[in-house]
This record gives structure tokens, C-alpha cells and sequence, in this order.
């Protein structure tokens, strides 16, 4: 199944949320090998694949306003189950499948995809990765990972990561490959804009608790109101009712409806890259939009204020000279980052993971690998490190959890096993996501507070 020289990759990307859709299908296009290229829509350079899309149906899956402010198309979208994805896979002819999803949908999928495509000769070429930082859980999802023909590392630092536990564990590394975020891009900073313009970039479950994220929102309000002529904007990820990679809670909108913002305080959603177009200043707590900004040369600051935390994911940016607090900030502090730790996160503009060279170079290595793997006349099977034989007390409860036996064929009474789902089932599905949305951003949150009285 090589990838021709006439037509354009088939690509099937199997996504579990808003934001790893976005990196999956931008993944997609930046690692397809061939002739055809096309302008993306940041003005940056990109192969055009034939992109089929898949929705992973789950609490997160991506509502159509998120699918809208991501802004990638694909030839075709669906919803799907685990075992729908891997009859469509087993029906459906592809050369690179690219699971964008949390770590145990990895695994379960590598062992799904290796009972559907065994015995064959050829197969696709199977990727996978990481939306952004990389700050918790790294054995743990690194080896949920394991088995892919190549996964892909966002920087010289996580590649030597990656390649230091899978060694670590005796499994082999030769799968890592160094890359970039896909969707870094736009234009460098060049100066102030009129008025100044202050973004926090929000993220649904740092921090955590009700205390920290109403601190952080009334800092971000006081910031506003010390700098009048500054336009202050809280950047959210979502709206209430609609899930992210993380549940949110409490979202900010909630926390800001009782309070009396200033005039120059403003919440908005939309593309970040277009919030960074006017920013001046990009302040938060450890998002990926700070290495977006980074990337453009925007002033970043990462908030001290909570504590350097693992669980913040804040002492990822730790030698970056970017930390910093909201004292620091009302009294005109702009940081300067460490050139030597911003390239190691391969997001220095103009500079690739490695050093030197443009940002789009950095994806040539991938392309290169997967183009050799599609022109090889024969596939080894997929390997993943975690075996019925090697985790017996972890790996069947993963697959379990997306109706797969240890085999990797569906379990008895899997959802849509046996047929399309029908228009009743459909909108049963619907009605049920919306319950457990609502379950867990209104009555869970409302029992917990009850518990602590």
C-alpha cells in the first residue's frame, strides 16, 4: 500500500477530543510524504493528505462549535465506537493511521488494529504522539504508546525522554521520532499593538480547585483595572457544557458572572492563533499556548503565583526565564527566555527541534521514515510492550474499557459490533453524552461541595 506519486496519501485520524483532533489532523498534514503541497491557513507550508476523520464517541468528544474553532477539514468526519473504528479499518484502505488519542485508547487500538490486520502482508503506517507538554505520567503513557510504528516526539528534549524509557524498560526506542507541534505558526512579534494587549490563556483543570481559580481570576480582573489603557482577555476553551481533553468543573465563565468586570476585560473563544495576533503579552499557568507564543517571539509568562508544581505542570517550563508572578506582571515586568531551553522545545521561530534549519524542515524526518515504511513490501505486525503475558493485571482492563478482549476482538454485547448505528441510537447517544456533561458540571460539583459541609 505505498503511498503513489499521483495521488495523495489516504489518512485515517481516530481522535478523542477537540484539541487531539486538532493535533492529529494538523499531524496528518504535516507528515504525509509526497509532491502536493498546499498553503495552510496560518501561511505556512503543508501536504494536502486525503483526510478521513474519526471521533472517538466518549465524555470529551468534540461538539460542532469545537470542530468549527479548530478549523481543520477533512474529507470526511463520523462518530465512532472503538469496535465501529476498527471495522471501518478492516473494511477501508489506508496508508497512515494516526491515533490522536489519551494514552490506554492508544494501546487499546494497537491491539485492536493488530487482530484486524493480521496476516496481512501490508498495513498501514500506525503514528501517534503527544498534543504538547509532556509534564505527568510519562512511563505510564509512553508505554500505553508503545507498539506504533513511530512515536512522535515534540522536541530534542522529549524525544531524549521517550528514548530513555522505552530503553529504561528494555523495549525498543527505534519507534521515537523527533517532530514539532503541528500547529505552531503566524507571525513573528514585532511590537506593541494599540491598545496593549494582556491574554490568559485558561486551561480546564489547572487549577484545579474552586480557591485557585477564582484567585486567578480575580488577579487577572485587578490586573485590568490597575492598566486601564491595557486590554486584558480571558481566553477560554470552551463553553459551559462542552468538554475539553480534561473536564473542566468550574469554568471561568461561571466564576466571572458574579463579579463586576472593568470595561477592558473581556472573555473570548476562538482560534488561538488569532488571539496571538494581537497579543502583547501571553500569560498562564502551563498551557501549550505559551509555546505557541514562544514560538512567535510574544512575551510569555508561566504564573509562579500557585507554586512551581508537578501537578501544575509549571516545572516543565523550569530554565525557561519565563516564570513569573501577578506582582511581578502589574508592575511592567516582560521576561526574556532562555534562547538554549526555548530551542530544546523545538519552538524557536525559525529553528528546528534540533537547531538550525526552517520549522517546517523538522517534519522531513518523519516523512522520510513513513515514506520508507510504505514502499517496504511487507509490515512487521504491531508489537505493543504491554501483552496479555507481560501486564496481565493492567493491559485486559484497558481493553476492556473500550469493549475489547485481551485478543483485541470486541467482547460479547459491544456497542455496534455487529452493525452502523441507527438514527434511534444515534440520538439516544446524543441524549446520554449531554447527561453525563451535565452530570459532571452540575450535579457532581454541587454533591462534593455538599460532602465538605
Amino acid at each position: 500500500m505505498p503511498a503513489s506519486t499521483s495521488k495523495p496519501p489516504r489518512i485515517a485520524v481516530l481522535a478523542d477530543s477537540d484539541t487531539r483532533w486538532k493535533w492529529g489532523a494538523l499531524t496528518a498534514g504535516r507528515i504525509a510524504p509526497g509532491p502536493s503541497m498546499e498553503t495552510g491557513p496560518r501561511g505556512d507550508t503543508q501536504v494536502a493528505p486525503a483526510l478521513s476523520g474519526f471521533l472517538l464517541r466518549g465524555r470529551a468528544t468534540p461538539t460542532a462549535r469545537q470542530l468549527a474553532e479548530v478549523g481543520v477539514q477533512a474529507d470526511s468526519l463520523r462518530e465512532v465506537t472503538a469496535v465501529e473504528f476498527l471495522r471501518a479499518m478492516d473494511q477501508e484502505e489506508y496508508d497512515i493511521v494516526v491515533l490522536a488519542l489519551v494514552g490506554g485508547g492508544v494501546q487499546a487500538m494497537l491491539h485492536g488494529l493488530g487482530r484486524v490486520w493480521e496476516g496481512r502482508p501490508k498495513r498501514p503506517v500506525v503514528v501517534t504522539g503527544y498534543v504538547g507538554v509532556v509534564y505527568e505520567k510519562l512511563a505510564d503513557g509512553l508505554l500505553l504508546r508503545h507498539g506504533a510504528d513511530l512515536v512522535l516526539a515534540n522536541s530534542r528534549q522529549d524525544a531524549d525522554r521517550f528514548r530513555g524509557v522505552y530503553d529504561g524498560v528494555g523495549a525498543d526506542s527505534s519507534s521515537v521520532t523527533e517532530v514539532a507541534l503541528p500547529f505552531l505558526g503566524g507571525a513573528a512579534y514585532t511590537g506593541e499593538h494599540e491598545p496593549y494587549t494582556v491574554v490568559f490563556a485558561a486551561q480546564p483543570s489547572v487549577p484545579e480547585s474552586r480557591k485557585d481559580r477564582t484567585y486567578l481570576l480575580d488577579r487577572l480582573i485587578q490586573h485590568a483595572r490597575k492598566h486601564p489603557e491595557r486590554e486584558v482577555l480571558l481566553k477560554l476553551r470552551s463553553k459551559p457544557g462542552e468538554h475539553t481533553t480534561h473536564i473542566e468543573e468550574l469554568p471561568y465563565q461561571k466564576l466571572a458572572q458574579k463579579t463586576d468586570l472593568p470595561a477592558n476585560f473581556r472573555l473570548v473563544y476562538g482560534h488561538m492563533g488569532e488571539v496571538l495576533d494581537r497579543t502583547d503579552l501571553m500569560v498562564t499557568v502551563s498551557s501549550t499556548a505559551a509555546l505557541e507564543a514562544l514560538h512567535r517571539r510574544i512575551p510569555t509568562v508561566i504564573l509562579t503565583d500557585l507554586g512551581v508544581r508537578e501537578m501544575l505542570g509549571n516545572h516543565h517550563f523550569v530554565g525557561s526565564g519565563c516564570l513569573a508572578s501577578w506582582d511581578q506582571l502589574d508592575e511592567g515586568h516582560r521576561p526574556t527566555p532562555d534562547e538554549e531551553w526555548v530551542s530544546r522545545q523545538g519552538v524557536a521561530a525559525g529553528g528546528t527541534p534540533s537547531g538550525g534549519g526552517s520549522y517546517e524542515s523538522a517534519f522531513i524526518p518523519a516523512r522520510e521514515r513513513i515514506s520508507k515504511l510504505l514502499a517496504s513490501s511487507e509490515l512487521p505486525p504491531l508489537t505493543p510492550y504491554y501483552t496479555p503475558a507481560t501486564a496481565p493485571g493492567y493491559l485486559p482492563g484497558i481493553l476492556a474499557r473500550h469493549h475489547l478482549g485481551p485478543d483485541g476482538s470486541p467482547l460479547p454485547g459491544a456497542p455496534a459490533a455487529d452493525k452502523e448505528p441507527g438514527p434511534v441510537r444515534q440520538i439516544v447517544r446524543r441524549a446520554a453524552r449531554g447527561a453525563y456533561r451535565h452530570g459532571v458540571q452540575r450535579v457532581a460539583p454541587v454533591i462534593r461541595r455538599m460532602g465538605e459541609l
